[in-house]
């Protein structure tokens, strides 16, 4: 189990005056900002060293990861790799056969992990999403948008889905159950969890407020994280977005990556290594037209020599993690051995904040994040 007693900053190696810097800019946002409520935590060595909570929200509530639960969804992936039970050049539908209709048979499990499958944007309505024959038909009509392994497009929900069938056709378990009883309830990660309830969603888990709303009856865009704000498709647990925790939970699980031996080393090491690093083809949502680069390990963005996807530049090439929409950013910096989780439910009502101050905004902090330990 992950050791979350408190720990102070120096005993661990961290700053306490570049923290203090830290947490008083994000709070910043908070009191004087756009942002509802915020959460974050610090953690080092195994060990929680900050953990706080600002706004509307306490420290039992609950986010809405977004992307930054890519990360875990590819912390289960490295475990089955790890466990023997998984090899990313086998064809995925080997595994699982009703994926191949439409010319999928050649597509692999890397390029599934690295976003180059060929099929970002394949669709997967609510009802399908709650119904595992139905999902199971929804793989066999979807299809390619380009050759496997031809473009890097990121796989907004696609991916995620094919990957949770992955891991319940080698494990015998769904992926809730296997993140469950595998990782997060051996690591006393008890606010981590997937598909939540309608029922036990309310006083959870945070709602996700809009940052830009003009009136309290314009409704939201349904594009961005918006689908996530009605509860059945929260409860129907997307892996990829749809994964709530505390920041304390995320920064404590980037931590037992290393520290806790559930995972082998050469597995993480495996799915920590740069694949490719280009831009996002044609893809302004996540960054693509920012001018940086994207580096891809499988199913995490690495820092890499460009740290993009909104990835700190003060720490190592090594760093890895996942930013969210749009106020959201976790990671874990090997070299340093510091993990980070800054989670809000505040969110633009498209979902996304391109503009140059919420660009500024998570680059900011996550370079301040990065840095804890110079």
């Amino acid at each position: 189990m992950t050791d979350r007693s408190p720990a102070g900053p120096e005993t661990m190696g961290v700053d306490p005056h570049r923290l203090d810097v830290l947490l008083r800019r994000i709070r910043l946002e908070v009191d004087h900002g756009p942002l509802p409520s915020a959460q974050v935590a610090v953690a080092r060595g195994g060990r929680l060293v900050a953990f706080e909570t600002w706004g509307d929200a306490g420290p039992d509530t609950r986010y809405i990861l977004q992307s930054v639960g890519r990360s875990i969804v590819a912390g289960a992936v490295w475990k089955l790799i790890g466990d023997g039970l998984l090899d990313v050049s086998e064809q995925v539908a080997a595994i699982v056969p009703e994926f191949a209709p439409n010319g999928k048979e050649a597509v692999t499990v890397e390029q599934v992990l690295t976003h180059t499958a060929g099929f970002p944007f394949a669709p997967l309505g609510l009802a399908k999403a709650l119904s595992r024959e139905r999902r199971l038909a929804a793989f066999g009509r979807w299809r390619l948008d380009h050759p496997p392994g031809s473009r890097f497009q990121f796989h907004l929900t696609s991916a995620a889905w094919l990957i949770a069938e992955i891991v319940e056709r080698r494990t015998g378990l769904t992926f809730a159950e296997y993140l469950r009883q595998r990782i997060a309830g051996p690591l006393g990660l008890t606010s981590l969890e997937l598909g939540v309830p309608v029922d036990r969603q309310s006083g959870s888990v945070a709602p996700m407020t809009a940052t830009d709303r003009s009136s309290d009856d314009q409704e939201a865009d349904p594009w961005g994280p918006w689908y996530l704000s009605d509860p059945r498709v929260l409860a129907a647990g997307e892996p990829s977005h749809a994964l709530v925790a505390t920041a304390a939970d995320v920064a404590l699980y980037f931590q037992a990556l290393e520290h806790s031996g559930l995972w082998k080393p050469e597995a993480v090491a495996e799915g920590t290594r740069i694949r490719l690093t280009e831009h996002p083809y044609g893809d302004r949502l996540y960054g693509g037209g920012s001018g940086r680069r994207t580096s891809m390990g499988l199913f995490v963005t690495v820092a890499g020599p460009d740290a993009g996807s909104n990835l700190p530049s003060t720490g190592s090439p090594a760093l890895f993690g996942s930013a969210g929409a749009a106020y959201q950013l976790g990671f874990m910096d090997p070299e340093t051995g510091l993990s980070f989780a800054c989670l809000s439910n505040g969110y633009p009502l498209a979902g996304y904040d391109h503009s140059r101050r919420g660009t500024a905004l998570l680059t900011n902090i996550a370079n301040l994040a990065a840095d804890l330990t110079h």
